[in-house]
């Protein structure tokens, strides 16, 4: 064999032996309080939703994130907490969870796919939101409203584990981000408002946030930069709110970027739609070396 293709064969082992690294499954449960006005049965669900064409994840009724860890000898210390959206009552776990979570393992940074409790639901929990939704309204604002501050609990527990434990795993302190989609922004935000110094992360990635879950609030002057993203034609109207979140950080003179697309829709995470929008996460990424968040080098 020449050494050309000898190296060949090396370079094509090493990236499978990387991909295997990244997609191996690690999981990690979240210390929580049992609420006393929640109750689950039946147990958590994963499966196919055919209402979104995607994997969901709904029942949830214990905390757990999954961890999705650069290769060995890329990393760069930098962290993202990842909650995945579908209205409090399913979790889009691969289209804003997993695939996020590869995106950025791939590029040194440890990702954390959570899993926050939502409202109790059958096998269903897509077709319980819509049926919901639709012929009850208040109950699904009743439902929504008691099980959140779990959620939110939920994303708190998370960063304050990665933080405790951020040198065993070589990740900085300072470089932890939490990232959520539609009402996984809704506990983004959330976990924003109510952090502690042992719970805040370093970083917000709010897309496409469900502000009308979680209100935009007046603002301290320590919170972390944050960059928000959404499309102007959300059909579910979140581009107000984004402008929202944007204008409350630049009133308070906090660090803050906006991606609005024209076009992108609602819910469109890590799906090839042939727009602009599909490149928003490579935003995320230069926006994150520019705060000097993200170090491409790892120092």
């Amino acid at each position: 064999m020449t050494r050309h293709k000898m190296r060949t064969v090396f370079l094509i082992f090493t990236l499978l032996l990387n991909g295997l690294f990244i997609q191996s499954q690690e999981i990690i449960a979240l210390p929580y309080e049992k609420p006393e006005s929640v109750s689950w049965e039946g147990g958590e669900k994963a499966f196919f939703s055919t209402i979104w064409n995607t994997e969901v994840v709904c029942n949830v009724s214990v905390p757990t994130m999954e961890v999705f860890r650069p290769a060995p000898g890329t990393a760069n210390g930098t962290s993202v907490v990842i909650a995945p959206g579908g209205g409090l009552y399913a979790l889009s776990i691969e289209s804003e969870g997993n695939m996020v979570a590869r995106w950025l393992a791939e590029r040194g940074i440890t990702a954390f796919v959570l899993k926050y409790r939502l409202v109790p639901t059958g096998e269903d929990g897509v077709r319980d939101l819509n049926e919901t939704s639709k012929n009850n309204l208040e109950e699904f604002k009743r439902l929504i409203s008691v099980v959140i501050p779990y959620s939110v609990a939920d994303g708190l527990a998370a960063v304050k584990h990665v933080r405790e434990h951020a040198k065993e795993w070589g990740l900085k302190e300072d470089r932890i981000g939490f990232m959520g989609f539609s009402a996984g922004g809704a506990v983004t935000m959330g976990v924003a408002y109510n952090a502690t110094p042992e719970s805040g992360p370093d970083f917000l990635v709010p897309v496409y946030a469900w502000t009308d879950a979680m209100p935009v609030q007046p603002v301290s002057a320590d919170q972390p930069p944050m960059l928000v993203i959404c499309a102007s034609d959300d059909p579910l109207g979140l581009a107000s709110g984004s402008l929202d979140l944007y204008k409350s950080w630049y009133d308070a003179r906090l660090r803050v970027a906006l991606h609005m697309y024209s076009k992108g829709g609602h819910g469109f995470g890590m799906r090839s739609q042939g727009l602009p929008s599909d490149s928003w996460i490579e935003r995320f990424y230069d926006w994150g070396i520019a705060e000097e968040l993200i170090n491409p080098a790892g120092k």
